[in-house]
């Protein structure tokens, strides 16, 4: 009785799994069997999604009465990528869906969707990546809206976008056909006038439910609003939208060290070589780390010197992950060239990290812009 009585008083000592934890756990036991599926494009990991979901991955960023804080949203796509580059992609698309809805001033909207996006029950992605091209010069918007009685037709097509299914949701925005502005709205898959094209076959991340999105005089109610007008409503998530990227980085980052890591005993002798080395990256990823973690504390921060350091450091994240995978692919030899390793997985996620909105080069003429 004493033993019993002490074993449940360890037990209860014990601290709470963090979600971080308990998403790292997830990812080990349940989507690492999945990842050369999703890689190609077999497998939409779904289920695994809304597990992650039920322990709080998706909704620890939603701001309560005022800040907001992404740190751990970045610590759990972290712990997915360290396993899975692609399903931190969908973590990501996620995390920013539900970024979309925590900041909307449309309560009603936010009540509809707000615990379903962020436990997981409802899927979904965002549509950004042409708007924020839009933005910045680069490219004009695809899609446009006419008002109408309670909402707006809308019409047009965007090439891209990605965790969706017939049942998901994903974020985007319109430019008004009868004025100047833009619009941004939440997009319901399941609308006969809205159509999910199958992309052809990508480099990699073929199994994240990427599709090309057809709007042909779709209906968006007013209850599907996020933002009329959406440019402020851009500049308040911005740094958010960006900042948790950086999930999708350091979890590829750390998965290349551990590569590197694991042919040291057999090719160390010969691996010494080369100029970049585990430790390097180590440093580097905890450089990386520190500095994301400081930034995505205040991720409402309006100073213009903070929104360069958000560009600044997801532009060395991408970087890094390159460098990163580049050297584990060297230190792994001819076995990280078989099609069964996951160096060359690596290589061709971390290549995504780099172009993904915002790209390398959108980021580098974003920091020349400012």
């Amino acid at each position: 009785m004493g033993s019993l009585a002490l074993s449940r008083a360890e037990v209860l000592d014990q601290p709470a799994p963090s979600i971080a934890g308990e998403v790292a756990r997830i990812a080990r036991e349940d989507l690492a069997p999945l990842a050369a599926g999703i890689d190609d494009g077999s497998v939409y990991p779904a289920e695994v999604l809304r597990k992650f979901g039920a322990v709080g991955a998706w909704g620890s960023h939603v701001p309560h009465e005022g800040p907001a804080d992404l740190r751990c949203a970045i610590q759990a796509m972290a712990a997915i990528g360290e396993v899975c580059g692609a399903t931190a992609f969908m973590a990501w698309c996620q995390n920013t869906l539900v970024w979309y809805v925590a900041n909307s001033t449309n309560l009603k909207l936010a009540k509809r969707f707000g615990d379903a996006f962020s436990t997981g029950r409802v899927l979904g992605g965002t549509g950004l990546s042409n708007p924020m091209k839009s933005f910045f010069g680069i490219e004009k918007l695809k899609l446009k809206g006419k008002k109408v009685e309670g909402g707006y037709i809308v019409r047009g097509a965007l090439p891209w976008v990605s965790n969706l299914g017939p049942d998901h949701y994903f974020g985007t925005i319109f430019e008004r056909e009868e004025d100047e502005g833009t619009v941004m709205f939440l997009a319901d898959c399941s609308y006969p006038a809205i159509t999910l094209t199958p992309c052809k076959p990508f480099l990699a991340m073929d199994g994240t439910g990427t599709y090309g999105v057809q709007f042909r005089d779709a209906f968006v109610p007013d209850e599907l609003i996020l933002a009329d007008p959406a440019a402020p409503f851009v500049k308040k998530i911005r740094a958010g939208f960006i900042l948790l990227q950086a999930g999708m980085a350091l979890g590829v980052i750390r998965d290349c060290i551990n590569i590197m890591d694991e042919v040291g005993s057999p090719l160390g002798h010969i691996n010494r070589y080369l100029p970049q080395q585990p430790v390097h990256f180590r440093d580097l990823a905890a450089e990386l780390e520190a500095e994301t973690m400081a930034l995505a504390r205040d991720p409402y921060n309006e100073d213009e010197t903070y929104w360069r350091k958000v560009i600044a450091l997801r532009l060395r994240a991408g970087e890094a992950s390159v460098a990163a995978a580049h050297a584990a692919m060297l230190h792994c030899g001819a076995r990280g060239y078989l099609r069964s390793h996951r160096a060359q997985r690596r290589l061709r996620e971390a290549y995504f990290v780099a172009i993904v909105t915002p790209a390398t080069k959108q980021l580098r003429k974003m920091l020349a812009d400012y």
